[in-house]
């Protein structure tokens, strides 16, 4: 089994041999699941380098499934697939944890390359991304610690997802340049999809409730008609 190795989750055996044989004939390796207690066991027990998961599954959804491999800590890349392309839904999968979201029916190409994208920054990521050792990174009340990946404000500490993290992350390493949302996909999500642009605009609302929570002045701000921009003060 060469490559990346990939477990594709859905109740549709159809669907399944489709992922299963064209993500074989691009290098993965792959492995299959019909449920979401199948699909948790056998990541629990392969550790694949990213999940290819079907939203909507009877029994246990694929957003509960998300959800609970980040309740157990696993920072593996999940791609949702979604028959529908329904905001609440993506929203939803979003906010379980999920890395990106594909609506059904799938373009074969378009669904590699994002896969591929997920797991090379996640490569990066456990690598170290090459950023400098035991930098900490200070931005007025927030402290981001790129080796540890924590973040403080006034001394709380905010928990994020993998993604969340990784959005914060660059906009302290840019502190008080404002970058596009255009920057912020290649550089977080290392592709240029435009029908992903909405996705900086969700997670950047997911990082102010968090970053804002213990009533803390907001530390990212939108810049009309330009992009977002991290900087104690005033935008």
């Amino acid at each position: 089994m060469g490559g990346y190795r990939i477990l594709a989750v859905d109740d549709d055996p159809a669907i399944l041999r489709s992922l299963r044989r064209g993500l074989r004939l691009e290098g993965f390796g792959v492995h299959t699941a019909g449920s979401g207690p199948e699909a948790l066991e056998i990541a629990a027990g392969e550790r694949p380098d990213a999940i290819v998961l079907d939203v909507s599954m009877p029994g246990m959804s694929g957003i509960e499934v998300c959800t609970r491999l980040r309740e157990q800590g696993a920072e593996v890349p999940v791609l949702m697939l979604s028959a529908m392309d329904e905001v609440a839904d993506r929203v939803a999968g979003l906010a379980a944890g999920a890395d990106d979201y594909v609506t059904k029916p799938y373009d074969l190409t378009e669904l590699v390359l994002r896969l591929r994208a997920l797991v090379r920054r996640a490569s990066r990521t456990a690598a170290g991304d090459g950023s400098a050792a035991g930098e900490i990174l200070r931005v007025g009340p927030l402290t981001v610690d790129p080796a540890a990946r924590e973040v403080t404000v006034n001394g709380r500490r905010v928990e994020l997802t993998r993604r969340e993290f990784d959005l914060l992350e660059t906009l302290a390493y840019n502190a008080g340049i404002v970058l596009t949302r255009q920057v912020l996909l290649e550089r977080v999500w290392g592709y240029d999809f435009e029908v992903t642009g909405n996705a900086v605009d969700t997670f950047i609302g997911y990082l102010r409730r968090k970053l804002e929570a213990g009533g803390e002045p907001r530390l990212v701000h939108t810049v009309r008609g330009v992009g977002f921009v991290l900087r104690a003060g005033p935008a």
